[in-house]
């Protein structure tokens, strides 16, 4: 396409565009431009990289605040669970059993995650931690976050998308950008339903699209003033001028705005669309699934959605079945099953896996508060029709703790490893910049 002779800055070349261009962080604009050509109508399918399983959708759901993961999966055939609090610890009486062999169960506030547990859609892998834990809230996330204990550099989902959505590395048909080196081919965004995206999705090449309400994620102008509505919208509809310089930085704004007013319109039209199930009311994480469960729906072509539940920093009054802490699980429990089940109505649970986690667990002993302060290994939970169900590792040692804080078992790179390798078919060491022992999360066909 000559874009000298086109109207190459209409609306529906970049309908063609997707998410595309509202977040690739780039520096030439001509190559923006044609990349975003080179997409298909978001729905219809996405670019073919070889190997790469492009209808597989990774939900990542984040536990802030350091879930008690001893209270959530609770060891109730262990008499020192019980010992170490008896305020606060889930009676064995209450406990929704998972596993009677081995004693393990999960709090009673979870019913819709048993639900899913015995339908065969969710595993449990306990003891997750790394070496040196640390108990900064702050520290820790980044350190889940990066996958790096020094909790530096890009998020490991920022580096999934560099180099398995957009080539990173790999070059486009050979071209070489302005430092010599080769051109990523661009690639759909994450997309994180909250203020602010996590460090998690933040790539060298790709930044994800983030809001917490598709209504906030659009162009404010006409707000500030109503007589902006008509000329931002004249601007949009106009075609290039003849004899316009692509390259120029007035073309590639243009380009950039535009993309990103109809990668609003496209979020905004599918997020409106009624949900097929229904989902707990009064429930923010319910509220997050179900705008995910609707662009999934719609097809927007994102591989990586992140969602976040928050309060889980339970120092005092935690409570056993019926506390605060409890509230956030039942929160936590029906969201998900209500995800599952909108899924399900769509035909696309095949299609989903989704992975929990927190910043770390709590210690063994409750304190002199009835709760219980920061610690270190705690369990995650995957879900979907793909994963291999049952509670997969054994729980940490309450008899062998370390200054009152349970040993890891299982090192969280390892479950990344495992969603790297078996559900996104990517390079985990490549990715994780390390080699770690894949946990096997997805059952084999």
């Amino acid at each position: 396409m000559d874009l000298h002779e086109s109207a190459a800055f209409t609306r529906r070349q970049f309908i063609q565009a997707g998410l595309t261009l509202a977040s690739a962080a780039v520096s030439i604009p001509y190559f923006l431009n044609s990349s975003a050509f080179g997409l298909p109508v978001a729905g219809l399918g996405m670019t073919s990289i070889p190997g790469v399983p492009e209808d597989h959708i990774l939900v990542v759901i984040q536990l802030s605040g350091g879930n008690d993961g001893l209270n959530t999966v609770v060891p109730y055939g262990m008499d020192a669970y019980y010992k170490a609090r008896p305020a606060i610890g889930i009676q064995a009486k209450d406990v929704l059993k998972l596993d009677e062999k081995r004693g393990i169960g999960i709090h009673p506030q979870m019913k819709g995650i048993k639900e899913l547990y015995d339908d065969g859609l969710c595993s449990v892998v306990q003891g997750v931690g790394y070496p040196n834990p640390n108990r900064s809230h702050f520290k820790s996330m980044d350190i889940w976050q990066t996958a790096d204990t020094s909790a530096t550099g890009d998020g490991w989902l920022g580096r999934y998308f560099d180099s398995e959505c957009c080539g990173y590395g790999k070059g486009e048909s050979g071209k070489a950008d302005a430092g010599g080196g080769k051109i990523a081919v661009a690639g759909q965004p994450g997309i994180a339903i909250g203020r602010t995206a996590p460090l998690a999705m933040q790539g060298q090449r790709v930044k994800p699209v983030s809001f917490e309400t598709e209504e906030l994620f659009r162009w404010i102008g006409q707000d500030v003033n109503k007589k902006l509505a008509d000329p931002y919208q004249k601007l949009q509809d106009r075609p290039a001028a003849p004899g316009a310089d692509h390259d120029s930085n007035a073309a590639f704004l243009m380009r950039t705005a535009l993309d990103a007013q109809v990668s609003s319109d496209l979020i905004r039209k599918a997020v409106r669309q009624r949900p097929l199930v229904q989902y707990p009311g009064g429930n923010d994480l319910a509220r997050q699934l179900q705008m995910i469960a609707a662009m999934i729906r719609a097809g927007l072509p994102t591989r990586v959605y992140y969602a976040q539940i928050g309060g889980f920093d339970t120092h005092a009054g935690q409570g056993g079945a019926q506390g605060r802490h409890g509230q956030l699980l039942g929160q936590f429990a029906a969201a998900v099953k209500a995800f599952y089940a909108d899924l399900k109505a769509q035909e696309n649970q095949g299609r989903v896996l989704t992975m929990s986690f927190s910043e770390f667990g709590r210690r063994v002993g409750q304190n002199a508060s009835q709760g219980t302060d920061h610690g270190t290994a705690a369990p995650m939970f995957l879900f979907g029709p793909m994963v291999k169900p049952g509670v997969l590792t054994e729980h940490p040692s309450l008899a062998d703790l370390d200054e009152g804080d349970l040993k890891f078992t299982t090192d969280f790179r390892g479950v990344y490893a495992g969603v790297l390798e078996q559900w996104l078919k990517a390079d985990s060491k490549k990715i994780l910049e390390g080699s770690y022992k894949a946990v096997p999360v997805i059952k084999k066909a």
